[in-house]
Order: C-alpha cells, then sequence, then structure tokens
C-alpha cells in the first residue's frame, strides 16, 4: 500500500510535467547546454538535491562555438545539501546562470526545495524551483544597413535602446537514486513566463519575450570493475520542448576515484572530450566538444570548465542509500 501511493504520487508528477511541456509549444530555450550536465544535474532537475551527506558546490564557464562573432558564453553556479527538519531528510538548493549570446542577455536565479521517500531500497525526491527570469537586450549595439530591401530602419520591431525586464519562474522534477544507478524527470520553466521588456518599464513600448517550458530526461550508473580501481560511469541526457528533441549519451572512466576521462556523443551536434580529477573534497573538470553539423566550418569547438567543492555535513543518522556514484566527491 505505501508503496502503491509514492507510485501514485511519482505518476501524479509526471503527468503534471507532460501536460504541462504539452500545452504551449515552446518561444524560446533560455537554458544552457552542458557536456557535464551530471555533475550539475540540479540544474536541470529540482528534484536531485541533498542527495548525498555532502554540501556540494560547482560553478563553471562554457564558450560555445569558439570562433563565431557574439556565440554564446555562459556561466552557472549550483549549490546543494540534506537538512532535516523534524527528524525528516530533505534537500535544499540554490542554482544560478548568466548568458550571453548575441544582443541577448539573460540571468536566471532559483531557490530549491525536495521531499525525500524512500522507496524500492533507494530514493525518491520530489523537488520544485520557484525563481526569476530577467532577460535584456543590447538594442543600442542594433545596425541596420542603409539602401537594404529587407531591413528598414525605421521598423518600430526591432529595439533601438537598450531594454529588458523580469518574470517569475518555476520548474518541478522528480529523481530517484539507488545504489545501482540514478534517474531523473524533470521541466523548467513549467510557468512558461512571458517576460515584457521596455527601456523604463512604461507600458508605451514593450517588447515580449516568453520562456519555452522544456522537458529533460536524465540516467545514469556507477559499475565498478571487478578487482580493478576502475569504474564505468554511462549516463544519458534527452531534452524536447515538444518541437525540437536532443539527446546525449557518453561513458567516462574513473580511475581509483581521482581521474577520469571519457567520450560522448551529441546527436547530429558534437563529439565531446572530458577530463576531470577528484583530490579530497576538491573537483575539476574540462570538456571539449567539436561539432559534426555544417557549423564547424564556422568554429572549431566549444570549451567547457568546472571546479567545485564538498564539505561533509554531520547529520547525525548515516545516509543510508550512500551508493558509488560520481555524485559523491
Amino acid at each position: 500500500m505505501k508503496h502503491r501511493l509514492f507510485y501514485n504520487i511519482l505518476l501524479y508528477i509526471a503527468i503534471i510535467i507532460l501536460a504541462n511541456v504539452c500545452a504551449v509549444k515552446a518561444k524560446a530555450q533560455v537554458d544552457a547546454q552542458f557536456t557535464q550536465y551530471y555533475q550539475v544535474q540540479s540544474y536541470y532537475n529540482a528534484g536531485a538535491i541533498g542527495t548525498t551527506d555532502y554540501l556540494r558546490i560547482r560553478a563553471g564557464s562554457r564558450l560555445q562555438w569558439v570562433g563565431m562573432p557574439k556565440a554564446p558564453r555562459t556561466f552557472a553556479a549550483v549549490a546543494e545539501m540534506p537538512v532535516k527538519i523534524f527528524s525528516k531528510r530533505i534537500g535544499v538548493g540554490l542554482i544560478a546562470q548568466q548568458e550571453s549570446m548575441g544582443l541577448y542577455n539573460n540571468l536566471i536565479i532559483g531557490a530549491q526545495g525536495a521531499y525525500k521517500l524512500r522507496l524500492f531500497g533507494g530514493e525518491l525526491s520530489l523537488g520544485i524551483q520557484f525563481g526569476f527570469i530577467d532577460e535584456s537586450f543590447k538594442g543600442s549595439e542594433v545596425v541596420l544597413p542603409d539602401n537594404d530591401e529587407f531591413h528598414q530602419g525605421t521598423d518600430e520591431a526591432i529595439p533601438t535602446t537598450d531594454i529588458h525586464g523580469t518574470g517569475f519562474d518555476m520548474a518541478l522534477g522528480a529523481y530517484y537514486t539507488h545504489k545501482f544507478f540514478w534517474a531523473g524527470i524533470s521541466a523548467t520553466h513549467l510557468n512558461s513566463p512571458s517576460i515584457s521588456m521596455s527601456t523604463d518599464g512604461s507600458e508605451a513600448k514593450q517588447y515580449n519575450f516568453q520562456a519555452g517550458r522544456t522537458l529533460y530526461f536524465m540516467a545514469g550508473s556507477n559499475i565498478p570493475i571487478k578487482n580493478t580501481l576502475f569504474e564505468i560511469q554511462p549516463s544519458l541526457l534527452v531534452k524536447t520542448d515538444m518541437t525540437f528533441t536532443q539527446w546525449e549519451a557518453g561513458a567516462r572512466v574513473r580511475y581509483n576515484k581521482f581521474l577520469t576521462a571519457g567520450l560522448a556523443y551529441r546527436g547530429n551536434d558534437a563529439i565531446s572530450l572530458t577530463l576531470a580529477a577528484d583530490y579530497k573534497n576538491f573537483f575539476l573538470g574540462y570538456s571539449f566538444d567539436y561539432p559534426v553539423s555544417a557549423i564547424s566550418k564556422a568554429t572549431s569547438g566549444s570549451h567547457e570548465i568546472w571546479a567545485g567543492y564538498s564539505l561533509k555535513l554531520n547529520l547525525g543518522e548515516k545516509n543510508k542509500n550512500r551508493h558509488k556514484s560520481i555524485r559523491i566527491m
């Protein structure tokens, strides 16, 4: 009976996510693309917090399509930890992202909370995130060519001054950890926030931006190689806005819980190489993406680097679901 109740809760969460994602066609995606998504799972899934006995902090930057003018540049940071309230273990977390792409800039800030349930020998975490999105456009840098039949210098649909606006944002996620694997489903920008951008906040001349809902599925495992110091860590990420779907699959090999190397493929997009090291409570990871599409003619690839620190917390009772995973540093 207890397991049936938990199953119904998880099914209800999944239905809410799917219903909201399918309800409205996405207008624009604002989530960043990270090759090392498995290191910052809470960025995509609000339920992926407080899964260990550690305070975990990760901060990193991605330079997309190096060599292309105004290509995306992203900085992000996540922090998450478990806490106990009335002897009940829950998770809390924070995320922050700043990205520039062309004349657009966006800032995302979110606070996360997750309720945890013991289920089938593992732990189910149901998370929610509240925050805001700040969008800006550098209209003062817009250049409209003269004597061009395709552009009009007086077109009011094109801002010629700097504008920005802010909107409320929320996300929802379910995440399950087991000693053999981890998996999660989530939706970001669940309310599909519509952001009105203007120069002074007045309604005289506003431009609307709508952040599209995006659905994510993540899964992975940690497989020790018997009688060796090596571990194999396969993982998968699938994301969709119900108009465009992208997937990424790869595997990493970790030696002595210290050095990690891996390869991955993002469908019709890029091949990536990742190198990482763990030393005591510190983490450092680097990845390089080489495009396999036609965009390779305009760029030498993408670079991504993450650094992190983990601090052991004393919560009294030991974590009964502790398992070997790349998430435990």
